[in-house]
């Protein structure tokens, strides 16, 4: 197939301005980041009520579609800390409750307002909670987390003779989930093209297994060694003990995660009888393509971090 310049050029620029916003969201402060994934939790909403219209072939109420939009508002506020607050105004402690009754209301209010509730479309919609804006909810929960390292202002125990790191800034730990899945979408690309005979699955068949196990191993080596040694002279307060061997592993659990995150979308596109979820990026399709990989990967590393490490 002959190379099409235009579509290049296109979507290299498209993709530039998108890293551009995401390390802009990311790294600027916590308002950015907020923003961020306030933006992407609504328009995953969006794109995901339109997704299940067409497979149940039914139409969501407004105040249905608001009302679990406000309602997930309500999630995500419940996991952001102590670092999103405004002179002692944490939106933690004073927006959950709130906004989640506004949520609740505006939902009750949407289903009476519904002549005929077609209760498959409904669940599948409330299952939206879990699977975006719990999602995002747990990414701002991640933006809290801080990684340790010891030096000689600040020794900390050697732990199985490991070298800890002290990395005290909240976007740490987003960042490698992020990173590690462009990475293993690049890599994974890139191998698939070189070597890949094998087909991952009939739900996505441009994915082949030697690709994908490619651009994991690629994907957790690359993100793991340069997140390890991310200049320690950036760090100036420590909160929270890492190993070095963890950042392997999450950028592993959000490579394999991830993987699962996009043949998910892929198979909810093809119940739809789409080709992408939206039109949000020219060559790239809309929000749920660009952010699938995310909407497993963040869940795992939140366990990971939370209950494991």
């Amino acid at each position: 197939m002959a190379f099409n310049w235009k579509t290049f050029k296109t979507r290299a620029l498209t993709a530039i301005i998108f890293a551009a916003v995401m390390l802009t969201g990311l790294l600027w402060n916590q308002w950015s980041f907020l923003i961020l994934i306030s933006v992407i939790h609504v328009g995953c909403w969006l794109e995901y009520f339109k997704l299940f219209e067409k497979i149940h072939k039914t139409l969501y109420h407004w105040l249905t579609r608001v009302g679990l939009i406000v309602f997930g508002f309500a999630i995500v506020f419940r996991f952001c800390g102590d670092q999103f607050q405004i002179d002692g105004y944490r939106l933690q402690e004073k927006l959950t409750i709130p906004v989640s009754f506004v949520g609740a209301g505006m939902l009750v209010l949407g289903i009476f307002a519904t002549k005929k509730i077609n209760l498959k479309a409904f669940g599948s919609a409330a299952l939206g909670l879990l699977y975006i804006s719990m999602t995002w909810g747990m990414m701002a929960g991640l933006y809290i987390s801080e990684i340790i390292e010891s030096n000689k202002n600040h020794p900390v125990p050697d732990i199985v003779n490991n070298v800890i790191y002290n990395i005290s800034k909240p976007w740490f730990i987003p960042l490698i989930i992020v990173c590690s899945i462009w990475i293993n979408d690049t890599m994974a690309y890139i191998v698939g093209s070189l070597i890949g005979k094998r087909p991952l699955s009939k739900i996505s068949p441009k994915k082949t297994w030697e690709g994908t196990i490619g651009g994991i191993i690629l994907a957790t080596i690359t993100t793991g060694l340069i997140f390890s040694n991310i200049n320690a002279g950036i760090v100036r307060s420590y909160h929270f003990e890492f190993l070095t061997t963890p950042l392997y592993i999450i950028a592993a659990i959000a490579a394999i995660f991830g993987t699962f995150g996009d043949l998910l979308e892929s198979k909810l596109k093809r119940m739809a009888g789409v080709k992408d979820s939206g039109s949000l990026m020219p060559g790239h399709g809309g929000f749920l393509d660009r952010f699938d990989s995310l909407l497993l990967a963040i869940p795992a590393v939140w366990v990971y971090v939370n209950y494991i490490l």
